[in-house]
């Protein structure tokens, strides 16, 4: 990054900075964002920096796939990308792709642009050979997708009734073990007292109908999946920002019960006050499972359910943090494992690392996606790749 660049870049976090009133803790430590790109990185240059635990080696499994964010396997292989809309595009219009192994290889042959010019198209699900697109307000279905790659059938409209917000406003989706397709909503702001569509996780029916609200106080969750023995909902959750370099904690949670509150905007973590509302008195609050680092922005976190990695493994958690752009020194830029013993969580340990360097980041890993044959993809919307990691034990 140009000089020049980084001053603009500093100056647009001041703007944004100034516009929002600190809390007390706030003004006790003001943070200066931090955050330097290296610009036109090449992911194949840098994928040697790339830190796995012996045995696992990372490729590409994709290149030049602008934006790459959430992903859904279809029936026959196919792997679903959406996006955040294009960089640069202030209307954040973007494309939504379709991966193609066809000599399975694990490497993509062919990128067809399923759909384009979406509002922010970032939550994909597949079901019953059709594709779900998410945008902020909108859902539609495409279906016989992969029979249609190439010209897709038009897109069923199923809902148009979620909030148009762009704050938070992009969206993680996915159908549960119970046939329903749950959709978050973020919060219209870095901290506010909203109405009671907002910060909010939400299901309805494949056709777009009965729609419920499953838990309350979540500030944006960009990723969500359920135990593969329990099917409790899991979901990260990402702190408010402009407070300091280590608080509040981002969070790993749990859905115990459907319309617990999780805190936002009065509380993080397990029961860390931000003095900027007071609490509604009778509102009592679900502490989270794990406090994950400050600003570090965990992602799409997912159970891991296949053979070829260790048993270590089997039904843990691994959650993408995309990494962060208020702390004064930067962190995140990894992917992290979470191990449940006895169904409690424990501290969580470094398992891929190397996007983040001394003179900058090349990288930030969004999503996590498992193959049949074990292996896991990793999107990266900075790089614009996909990676897939794999784990041979000859080699641990």
């Amino acid at each position: 990054m140009t000089h020049s660049a980084q001053l603009v870049y500093s100056l647009l976090f001041f703007v944004l900075a100034s516009s929002v009133v600190p809390t007390a803790q706030a003004q006790d430590k003001p943070v200066v964002a931090v955050r330097n790109p290296i610009a036109d990185a090449d992911a194949k240059d840098y994928l040697d920096n790339i830190k796995l635990p012996k045995g696992f080696a990372i490729e590409l499994y994709a290149q030049g796939i602008e934006g790459a964010r959430s992903m859904a396997l279809g029936d026959k292989g196919t792997v679903f990308v959406g996006t955040r809309g294009k960089r640069g595009d202030s209307e954040r219009k973007g494309p939504v792709y379709a991966l193609v192994d066809s000599n399975n290889d694990y490497k993509t042959d062919a990128v067809y642009t399923i759909a384009s010019g979406l509002f922010m198209p970032n939550g994909v699900a597949f079901r019953d050979g059709s594709l779900y697109v998410a945008e902020p307000n909108r859902l539609t279905r495409y279906d016989d997708i992969e029979e249609n790659l190439k010209s897709p059938l038009a897109p069923v409209l199923l809902t148009d009734s979620y909030p148009s917000d762009a704050h938070h406003g992009w969206k993680y989706i996915g159908f549960g073990p119970d046939g329903k397709l749950y959709l978050p909503v973020g919060a219209p702001c870095n901290i506010c007292e909203s109405s009671d569509e907002y910060a909010v996780i939400t299901r309805i029916n494949p056709d777009g109908t009965g729609k419920e609200t499953v838990a309350k106080g979540v500030r944006n969750t960009v990723g969500f999946d359920w135990h593969p023995v329990t099917g409790q909902l899991w979901f990260t959750d990402n702190g408010r920002d402009l407070w300091e370099d280590d608080l509040p904690p981002d969070e790993l949670n749990v859905v115990e019960q459907d319309g617990q509150h999780f805190g936002f905007p009065y509380e993080y973590g397990k029961g860390i006050r931000d003095g900027e509302f007071a609490i509604p008195e009778g509102l009592e609050f679900a502490p989270s499972a794990v406090e994950l680092a400050a600003h570090t922005a965990p992602l799409g976190m997912a159970f891991y359910r296949g053979d070829m990695f260790p048993a270590k493994f089997k039904n843990q958690i691994l959650i993408p943090h995309h990494g962060s752009w208020n702390r004064s020194i930067a962190a995140g830029h990894y992917i992290n494992l979470v191990t449940l013993v006895d169904g409690k969580p424990q501290e969580p340990e470094l398992f891929a690392s190397g996007w983040l360097l001394e003179q900058g980041d090349w990288g930030r890993p969004v999503d996590i996606l498992e193959l049949p044959d074990g292996s896991i993809l990793v999107s990266d919307d900075q790089a614009n790749v996909i990676y897939r990691i794999t784990y041979n034990k000859g080699d641990a």
